[in-house]
């Protein structure tokens, strides 16, 4: 596996990394991370393809950019990647509305082929999706020695729209799948937090799909806001620093989920993936420290996954809500994870709305919010 990654910025225009690759002709795979305004602008994946005819280009816009150890907002970062042997299947589909996210993620999958698949990545619309059911309907089609990762599109702290590019091509309510195939490819994934819980434990008594409006019987909003003292004047957006940790029952593997809209009449609040009925649900906080082990052991758990192979390319998908709790030290999780992985390994990703990855071997997809989420890959 070879691989050139190139970064543009305003300020410095097209800045390019080492280029192992050579000939940019015999790429096979092109991975494009962009603010949406650029990615938006076809001109600049014109380009993009121009320079790489033969490869599928695809990516998505985001909360920022990550490039080696660096994060970057409304830049282009540019990862091509020529592979030894595998070979890359590639499906795309619109998102008609939010109620056929199980029925897109369950389409595509049924589509990929299954013979050699080793691995499903797949781009979303930030927006308007339930990453839940996506991811359940990606996993329903799919074999379970084959896991998915991958990640929601972002619009940096707007939460306006979002952008999937698929085929060279960007537009909004879009997903795109990628199938690996191969027997010399080695993929290993690992997804962890880092926040701190608070407050007591809570049963979820009301709530329908990802809108949650009750919590004890009481308004989740207002005891949100009660909690939440001054910055609950700064809700949706103060929402981002505290999220929800839920499980089903005592014993499971408890899942975060961010905020993403407040509706005053209702007393409800919408969640980036649903929050079932029944549940158990308690706000966390951050510690700046404990983010950053969760990304160095999603760096770990990654690279115990690739068994006989060295992380050749690591995907990095991080949650929104971390960025702008760590904030000036955001580069800080992002360097802990390249301390794992090693000089080798060329390391891109974004910032996100949502993150997708199994929590353990046995696990299926699910989609988890405030995690550093990581996929790497490795040939043989």
């Amino acid at each position: 596996m070879k691989v050139n990654r190139s970064v543009w910025t305003s300020d410095d225009g097209w800045q390019h990394g080492p280029a192992p690759l050579g000939d940019q002709s015999a790429a096979d795979l092109v991975l494009v991370f962009a603010g949406g305004r650029l990615l938006s602008d076809p001109g600049r994946l014109e380009e993009i393809q121009a320079l790489h005819p033969h490869a599928y280009v695809c990516g998505c816009s985001t909360a920022g950019e990550i490039a080696g150890a660096r994060v970057l907002d409304d830049s282009i970062t540019v990862t091509a990647v020529q592979f030894d042997s595998t070979v890359i299947r590639a499906l795309d589909a619109q998102i008609p509305d939010i109620a056929a996210s199980f029925e897109v993620g369950q389409s595509l999958a049924s589509r990929l082929p299954k013979d050699d698949l080793v691995h499903a990545f797949v781009l979303s619309d930030g927006l308007n999706v339930n990453g839940t059911q996506l991811a359940m309907g990606l996993g329903s089609e799919l074999p379970k020695h084959v896991a998915v990762t991958g990640g929601l599109s972002g619009d940096g702290a707007n939460f306006s729209e979002t952008y999937v590019c698929a085929g060279g091509k960007a537009g909004r309510n879009r997903v795109v799948l990628l199938g690996f195939y191969g027997k010399q490819l080695r993929v290993g994934y690992g997804s962890m937090g880092g926040w701190d819980c608070f407050g007591p434990e809570r049963r979820v008594t009301r709530s329908k799909g990802n809108v949650l409006y009750e919590l004890d019987g009481h308004s989740a909003l207002g005891l949100y806001k009660e909690y939440l003292g001054e910055h609950a004047a700064r809700l949706p957006a103060s929402g981002l620093l505290f999220p929800l940790t839920i499980r089903q029952k005592k014993g499971d593997e408890t899942l975060v989920r961010t905020i993403l809209a407040v509706d005053e009449r209702e007393q409800s609040m919408t969640f980036a993936g649903d929050i079932a009925e029944g549940s158990m649900a308690r706000l966390m906080k951050a510690n700046f420290d404990r983010l950053v082990d969760g990304a160095h052991g999603a760096a770990e758990a990654s690279v115990r996954r690739l068994g006989d192979s060295s992380a050749q390319l690591a995907i990095l998908i991080s949650c929104v809500g971390r960025k702008l709790v760590l904030q000036q030290r955001v580069e800080e999780e992002v360097e802990a994870v390249c301390d794992v992985l090693g000089p080798q390994a060329a390391t891109t990703g974004f910032y996100s709305y949502g993150e997708i990855s199994p929590l353990t071997a046995e696990a299926r997809c699910a989609l988890h919010n405030q995690t550093m989420t990581i996929t790497t890959l490795g040939e043989v």
